[in-house]
């Protein structure tokens, strides 16, 4: 069975969730099995234990469908405990996690917001050569899609199935000119049947991502230099890597719990363009065919705002610029390529950034949703700056999608954003609050 439990994923599992069975965070288990864990979990007490509410949301949770040490099960728990009210589930390429993460959600008492994300060209359009979105690639985007209703998990899955094929055939492209760079390094070559595949969930609809090749990479480094400062120095050595400041001080602990996680980190950062190979229009389709598709099944194609970097605050992405120079020319431009809203993560950006990037949302009428990227046991699930009173309407976008959801999937005629919906005629904003209302009614009685 394919897995991403890791012996970090063990350690930490004994650390931090201490008394909560493991079968919720077991990727071997069913899923039905996994919620069935979690309901006696929270009625044997688990959930009268929980903190209280603090006013955050996180809509951009990663699970083991693409890459996360965490399933859907486990990732709505994690954000129970964080005093989340609201989370959502956010792969790459997959929309197999939804139906699990809604169902945990709903024992957990907190709001639920589904969707996927994926990648898209924008190579036929002006910003061809421009480096948008994407660390790897000028002319490709990153984008969602959320707030899927209920009944469309086989539509997207048929979506996505060529995209995956093409996605599959790269990546081995990519592990054979890895493994060219290993032999010459005298290191270890990697199967990608058997070193790479098994740590996805791609037997059960999840995607197997660049992250998989570069975190069988790390796994094997590790098993072929131990850990701490004989792996630095076997790294400087055969890869000429030097990590400096945090990843440094990270990798030279051997009894980092996190360690094939950090060392990730680094290589994603600093390797991964060594190996990597552009996508095509068979894995990243045209922008339009996906917002259209997005549309079709009442759902909210989104952009991924990711501003000029400067620290990552995961570590993976060395400071760069992306869309900020041209941003007040790329929004509208959006909007006439079928979004309808903006994703963006409030710890990676600037208040300026941030307050220019709601400005220009206002303008083009886009709803403005935000969670967190979460694919390592590092990471935090609280996003503190939400509870700021200039991002409150980012708590009220998150209850409008989940109230989006539950509408849309009992009625075909109603969202936020169906021409159809008796809230049509209202102005964006006024939608929102109207949604947002129904959605907090919905948990909160």
């Amino acid at each position: 069975m394919s897995s991403i439990t890791t012996p970090e994923n063990s350690i930490e599992q004994k650390t931090k969730f201490s008394g909560i069975p493991e079968c919720i965070n077991d990727p071997a288990a069913l899923p039905e099995e996994r919620i069935e864990a979690l309901r006696c979990f929270a009625s044997g007490g688990g959930l009268a234990s929980m903190p209280p509410f603090c006013g955050e949301i996180n809509n951009h949770i990663h699970t083991i469908y693409s890459f996360s040490p965490y399933t859907p099960s486990m990732a709505a728990l994690k954000a129970r405990q964080a005093g989340l009210e609201a989370a959502g589930s956010v792969d790459h390429d997959s929309y197999a996690a939804a139906e699990e993460m809604k169902a945990a959600a709903e024992i957990l008492h907190i709001g639920c917001v589904t969707g996927l994300e994926l990648r898209v060209s924008f190579r036929h359009t002006e910003f061809a050569e421009r480096k948008i979105n994407s660390p790897d690639s000028a002319g490709i985007v990153y984008m969602t899609i959320q707030g899927v209703p209920g009944g469309q998990a086989g539509r997207i899955h048929d979506f996505l199935v060529p995209l995956g094929e093409a996605r599959q055939r790269r990546n081995r492209l990519m592990t054979k000119r890895l493994n060219g760079i290993l032999s010459a390094a005298g290191i270890a070559e990697l199967s990608y049947d058997r070193d790479i595949v098994p740590l996805s969930m791609a037997a059960r609809g999840g995607s197997v991502t660049e992250r998989h090749i570069l975190y069988a990479l790390s796994l094997s480094l590790i098993k072929e230099a131990g850990k701490g400062e004989t792996l630095l120095a076997f790294i400087k050595d055969r890869l000429d890597l030097a990590p400096s400041g945090k990843s440094a001080a990270m990798l030279s602990d051997a009894g980092n719990p996190f360690y094939a996680y950090d060392l990730l980190g680094l290589l994603k950062s600093s390797f991964n363009d060594r190996m990597y190979i552009q996508p095509d229009e068979h894995e990243c389709p045209p922008v339009e065919k996906v917002t259209d598709f997005a549309r079709s099944i009442n759902a909210v194609p989104s952009y991924a705002y990711l501003g000029d970097v400067g620290e990552s605050p995961t570590g993976d992405k060395k400071a760069e610029k992306f869309e900020d120079d041209y941003i007040e020319d790329l929004m509208p431009r959006l909007r006439s390529l079928g979004f309808l809203g903006v994703t963006y993560m409030p710890p990676r950006n600037t208040g300026e950034q941030l307050a220019r990037l709601h400005r220009l949302c206002e303008e083009s009428g886009f709803i403005e949703i935000s969670g967190v990227d979460i694919n390592s046991p590092r990471q935090g699930f609280n996003c503190p700056e939400i509870r700021k009173s200039e991002f409150a309407m980012l708590l009220d976008s998150t209850w409008a999608l989940a109230a989006h959801e539950r509408l849309a999937s009992a009625e075909s005629g109603r969202g936020l954003f169906n021409p159809a919906d008796p809230l049509a005629d209202r102005d964006l904003n006024e939608r929102i609050k109207a949604f947002a209302e129904i959605g907090r009614r919905s948990i909160y009685g």
